[in-house]
Order: structure tokens, then C-alpha cells, then sequence
């Protein structure tokens, strides 16, 4: 079995996605090759544990829950994450992947709802978007753009028209959390008719100010 370098795993509540709100364990995998603006989770870029795919297995059934997400830093980077989401599938978990979108999605085991990001221009990487994970996408996926402003909400309402993503999978904009304001958001998706979830990040409003593991 392949090992990882593990930042943390931790029960929590599920703060996003359509399963926002469910008890969910989390296995944050160590690394990422982006560098956002609004990143909240700069901890995960270098620290972390070498552990097993065994190993992480056997702490997670620790938690007796069966919603599991897979997130980062990005995940995907590390060749035992594909390994270990199989297992997580194999042992009947509901499983869940938090990825950026700047990295292929096609190897994941198809068991497996894959949560991609679209980084927006406020994001300072849009041009790190992995575009062919659009042909991936399947209905039990989502597609989640994070907004700080005004602009990322117009650009991104421009992508989802131009490549035609109310087709593809559940689409979700989420508010950069105390940088845009979720009343602003909610004016601007009913005046524009386009079809997404709002989304706030539950977990921060539970559980402000932050503290890692929750």
C-alpha cells in the first residue's frame, strides 16, 4: 500500500457541498500547488504525518461515521490519495473529495462524489484551471466557485454560460468568508436567474473564530 503525508483527520460537521450540515469525518492530505488569495487552510501547504493508507483507515472507523472527505490542500497531488479513496469506497463509505480543479480528475474511482473548484480571478489562480475536468464531471459531482467581489461573480456566470456547466453537474457559489458579504451574493444570483446553490461555509459560523480540527 502507498503511505501519505497526512496534516490531519478530525469529526466534524459537513460545512459545504450539497451534504453541508452532516456529520462528516475529514482526511486533510498534506501539499498543494496553488497559492489563493483567501486561502484558510495555509497550515496544510508543509505540516503533517507519514501514515499508511491501513493506518488512515483505521482512524477513521474510529469515528463510527460514514460521510468521509477526502480534501487538502490538494489532495490529489498525492499518488496514495487515489488509493485511498478506493479503500474508503470499498469499506462502503459515502465518500467525498474536496479538489482545487487544477488538477485531473480522471483517475478518482468513480464511486466516489468529487467536489471541484473553479478558482475565479479573485482567487489569483484562475489560469491554473484544469479545464478538461469538465468532460469528467458526472451528475453526482459538483462544481463550486468560491466569490470575492462582484467580478468573479460575473466571470464566473459568464464560464458556466459559455461551457454550458448547468448540464454537467450541481453548480454551488460560495462568498469569500468576511470578504463578501452573503446578502450581496444572494441579490446578485436571483437578478441574474442563473441556476446555483448559495452556499455559506457552515463550519465557520458554527465554530468562529476558526480552530483547526473542526
Amino acid at each position: 500500500m502507498n503511505s501519505l503525508v497526512v496534516n490531519e483527520i478530525f469529526h466534524s460537521i459537513q460545512g459545504e457541498s450539497s451534504q453541508a450540515g452532516f456529520p462528516c469525518v475529514f482526511v486533510r492530505l498534506t501539499a498543494c500547488n496553488l497559492r489563493c488569495t483567501w486561502c484558510d487552510t495555509e497550515y496544510a501547504f508543509y505540516e503533517g504525518t507519514r501514515m499508511s493508507v491501513a493506518e488512515v483507515l483505521e482512524r477513521v472507523e474510529t469515528f463510527r461515521c460514514r460521510l468521509v472527505e477526502v480534501t487538502g490542500g490538494e489532495p490529489l497531488l498525492q499518488a496514495g490519495a487515489f488509493e485511498l479513496l478506493a479503500a474508503l469506497c470499498d469499506r462502503g463509505y459515502d465518500v467525498m473529495l474536496e479538489t482545487s480543479g487544477a488538477v485531473s480528475i480522471a483517475p478518482v474511482d468513480p464511486r466516489v462524489r468529487r467536489i471541484v473548484d473553479v478558482k475565479c480571478p479573485g482567487s489569483g489562480m484562475s489560469d491554473r484551471n484544469f479545464w478538461g475536468n469538465i468532460a469528467e464531471l458526472r451528475q453526482t459531482d459538483e462544481l463550486k466557485f468560491v466569490l470575492r467581489d462582484r467580478a468573479d461573480f460575473d466571470w464566473a456566470v459568464a464560464r458556466i454560460r459559455d461551457l454550458d456547466l448547468t448540464s454537467r453537474c450541481p453548480l454551488i457559489f460560495s462568498p469569500v468568508f468576511g470578504e463578501l458579504e452573503p446578502v450581496l451574493l444572494a441579490g446578485w444570483i436571483l437578478e441574474s436567474r442563473v441556476p446555483v446553490r448559495m452556499q455559506l461555509q457552515m463550519h465557520k459560523y458554527v465554530w468562529e473564530p476558526l480552530a483547526r480540527g473542526v
